[in-house]
């Protein structure tokens, strides 16, 4: 069975940093895409960033320069680093692993709980 755990959400002033992590278990981050996507309550769900398995990413164009994907395939874990947060940028933010390499959730078959990201002006 595949489980997706994000961590490391929280609340943060304008301009600063946190690191999101999302174990997974029950298959291998190497062999599919991981990808982050973030919704606040009645939006729909949004592409932040995906990488591939030779680790190529893309970015939603709100958070290039800010953000950055990566993973350890060894551990089996997926990042988020998010730096010079904005108040926009509060929202749930979900781990995802699919078969495309594309921002969109239809491609994602396994999906974490969420964690929440609040930036405070």
């Amino acid at each position: 069975q595949v489980h997706l755990v994000e961590s490391g959400g929280g609340s943060v002033q304008a301009g600063g940093s946190l690191r999101l992590s999302c174990a997974a278990s029950g298959y291998s981050s190497s062999s599919v895409y991981m990808a982050w996507f973030r919704q606040a309550p009645g939006k729909e769900r949004e592409g932040v960033a995906v990488i591939d398995r030779d680790g190529s990413t893309v970015y939603a164009d709100s958070v290039k320069g800010r953000f950055t994907i990566s993973k350890d395939n060894a551990k089996n874990t997926l990042y988020l680093q998010m730096n010079s947060l904005e108040p926009e940028d509060t929202d749930m933010y979900y781990c995802a692993g699919g078969y495309g390499f594309i921002l969109a959730s239809w491609a994602y078959r396994y999906w974490g709980q969420g964690t929440q990201v609040t930036v405070s002006s």
